[in-house]
This record gives structure tokens, C-alpha cells and sequence, in this order.
């Protein structure tokens, strides 16, 4: 081989080598552990934020009623049907009595009876009662006559025991007649408590409302405390909202609400806190609160899904940052704030927190501050950063 194509060759392995050598330093000066972390920042600006809680509720009634039997039956007839309005004591429905007419009979013809034995205890008294007295005559006249010797002693004696058994007859006549009476208000309380059982086969309204729900149809059997119909008042919706635990704070009663119904999602409704449960849901880590409605719009339906805003304060001034820009730290939260260029962790107390994520920095910044939003990797204490305006599909 001549020696000036062996030089050749070996410079141009050289030259690859050196571009391979520029190439992969400037990989790693790029993209490798050693090149800037892409950030992007934002200016702290001084702002005002009213805190919020944000909800998922349903339409519910306040005050619904199932209608249905207190004992169990079969249904015989039903009067009414999903969608009508009801007015206060209308009979909705009816149950079969079965043999209860039966036995309401039975019952009349037992009082019966028993008005007449009361009336012969009652009899039987005033004849015992005669005897009594006319044996205390009796008796009298003969002591007077005992006393002047003009009868003898086992006389007044047999006078004596005569009074005796009338009183003992009249005493057991008025337990008779107290007896017969007692039986009486008894048969008396079963027939009413049979009338009552009729009346309670006709289901009523309780209240004015609004059937929402048939349950049970003719010929179906169905047992005490069962519904056959459900009714509620238009007049008491409200909405069950479901809000998280960990920004309930400051909720109470009676503050304004925002309602969207998902049926008219353009259309905001006003509403308020009408009461704050006291028993949360400890399974989701949710507060259920009830929102009322300032005015309940026409067709609202119970069941239907809403979204519901709650102001739970006034507005406080601070520097406004974005939620995203907030670390956790061990003594609490921190951002990273950009320095000469260089990232440093700075600790900031909170304030409030609105609904589309900025946060209210009340201390540990001043206002012009730049603080990192996002960065493409972890940052650490004075690393080296490039700041961009969006990290995806930006340059390096």
C-alpha cells in the first residue's frame, strides 16, 4: 500500500472519529442528565380570589311520601297514575278487604249481643237492688219487734240473714252488669279498630303533590309499609350535593349557590345552602349538603343530575399563581422561584383557591417574582433551566 493513501485514510478516520466525538458531546450537552431542564415560568402578579367548592349533586324532594297499606293485601284498584297532580285526602288506591266485611259483620251482631246483656245485667241489678231494700225493712221491723219481745230471736236472726244475701245479690249483679259493660267497650273497640282497617283500604294523599312513582298494579299482593304509589311535593325539591372534604372548610348555611341543572347546562340557576348534613361519607371523603332553589323552574324532574358552585367567603387580595406551581414541602408548601436563572425552593403560605386552579400566595413572594409552572423533569436546588413557553413540541 502507498504511503499517501494509508495518511488519507487514517485522517479520515480521524476526521469521523472528531465528528462523532463533537456529535455525541453535543447529545449529551442537549438532551443527556447534563442539559438544561425546560421549564416554563410566569410572573406573580397581585390578585383577588373568592373561595369556591365545587359539587356533583342529584334533585331530590325534602318531603315524599309512600303511599301503601299497613297491613298486607292485594291491590284492587289504582287511581292514579305517574305524572298527575293529586289533591289532599284523594283516594289514590284501593285494597281488597277480602273477608273483612265479614268479620265487620260478626263484630255488629257480637255487639249486639252484648248491648242486650247489658241491658239484662242492668235488669238483674234493679231486682237485686228492690230485694235489698225490701229486706232492710224487713229486718228493721223485726229488731224493733225482737226488742219488745213480740217475736222471737231466730226470727230477727232469719230476717237478718235474708238482708244479707240481697246485698250479697245485689253486689254480684252490679259485678255482672260491670262485666257485661266491659264487654261491651271491648267489642265495641274491635269493630272500630275493623272500621278503622276499612278506612285505611282506601291509601289517601296526605299532602297536595306529584305522583313520581306506580308500584304496584291491580292483583299484585303486597305486604305492611309496602308503596304502591310515591308522592312528593313540587314545592320541596332541592338538590343533594356532594362536595370534597378537603376544601369544605368555611361551608355554612345559607350561602349563595350556583345551580346547573344537565338539562339546561347553559342556564345557571340561584340557589343557597339550605342545611349542611352532619354525617359525611367517610368511603368518597365527601360533605353532603342541601342546596335549595330560589325559584324551582317548571318540568324539574327528582333525580336528575346537577353541578353545583357554593361561595363559602369573600374575596381576599394576595399574589395569584397557578396551582401547578405549588410543591410540597416538609414544612408546607413552597415554589420554585427562578433566581439569577437558577431554580431556588421558597416556602409560601396559602390563601384561597379557586375553582379553575389559581392559588392566592399571602406571604413568601412579592409581586414580579418568576416562578417555574412546569418543568420536564424533577428540578433541584440552582440547576440548570431553560425557560420556554410550552413544554410539548417546543425546541430544544
Amino acid at each position: 500500500m502507498k504511503p499517501g493513501s494509508l495518511f488519507s485514510r487514517k485522517a479520515g478516520l480521524g476526521l469521523l472519529a472528531a465528528v462523532l466525538i463533537v456529535g455525541f458531546g453535543w447529545v449529551v450537552a442537549r438532551s443527556g442528565p447534563l442539559s438544561p431542564i425546560r421549564v416554563t415560568s410566569l410572573r406573580v402578579e397581585a390578585g383577588a380570589l373568592s373561595p369556591a367548592i365545587f359539587g356533583i349533586g342529584t334533585v331530590e324532594a325534602r318531603r315524599s311520601y309512600l303511599i301503601g297499606p299497613t297491613a298486607a293485601g292485594r291491590v284492587r284498584a289504582v287511581h292514579a297514575d305517574v305524572g298527575e297532580r293529586v289533591r289532599a285526602g284523594q283516594v289514590l288506591a284501593e285494597i281488597d278487604p277480602v273477608d273483612l266485611d265479614e268479620r265487620l259483620r260478626s263484630s255488629e251482631a257480637a255487639h249486639t249481643r252484648a248491648t242486650s246483656a247489658v241491658a239484662a245485667a242492668e235488669a238483674l241489678r234493679k231486682d237485686a237492688l228492690a230485694r235489698r231494700q225490701l229486706a232492710e225493712l224487713n229486718a228493721r221491723r223485726y229488731r224493733d219487734l225482737g226488742g219488745r219481745s213480740f217475736v222471737s230471736t231466730s226470727a230477727v236472726e232469719g230476717k237478718q240473714q235474708e238482708l244479707d244475701s240481697a246485698a250479697a245479690t245485689l253486689e254480684a249483679s252490679e259485678a255482672n252488669l260491670q262485666g257485661a259493660r266491659q264487654e261491651l267497650r271491648r267489642l265495641q273497640a274491635d269493630q272500630d279498630g275493623l272500621l278503622q282497617q276499612k278506612r285505611n283500604l282506601h291509601l289517601l294523599a296526605p299532602r297536595d303533590g306529584l305522583v313520581i312513582s306506580r308500584d304496584a298494579e291491580p292483583g299484585s299482593t303486597v305486604v305492611a309499609g309496602q308503596a304502591v304509589l310515591r308522592v312528593v311535593e313540587p314545592e320541596s325539591l332541592w338538590v343533594k350535593a356532594r362536595l370534597d372534604q378537603g376544601r369544605s372548610r368555611g361551608l355554612a348555611v345559607g350561602q349563595a349557590a350556583e345551580i346547573v341543572l344537565r338539562s339546561h347546562a347553559s342556564t345557571p340557576l340561584a340557589g343557597k345552602v339550605a342545611r349542611i348534613e352532619p354525617l359525611s361519607d367517610s368511603v368518597t371523603e365527601e360533605r353532603i349538603a342541601m342546596v335549595s332553589f330560589e325559584r324551582i323552574p317548571d318540568g324539574l324532574g327528582v333525580g336528575e343530575m346537577t353541578e353545583v358552585t357554593i361561595n363559602t367567603g369573600s374575596a381576599q387580595p394576595g399574589l395569584v399563581v397557578p396551582n401547578a406551581a405549588i410543591k410540597p414541602m416538609a414544612q408546607g408548601a413552597g415554589v420554585w422561584k427562578l433566581t439569577e436563572g437558577k431554580p431556588r425552593l421558597t416556602p409560601v403560605k396559602l390563601g384561597n383557591t379557586s375553582l379553575d386552579g389559581a392559588v392566592l400566595v399571602v406571604a413568601g413572594l412579592a409581586a414580579g417574582d418568576e416562578v417555574v409552572v412546569h418543568s420536564e423533569r424533577e428540578l433541584a436546588e440552582g440547576a440548570q433551566v431553560k425557560v420556554v413557553s410550552q413544554l410539548v413540541g417546543a425546541p430544544r
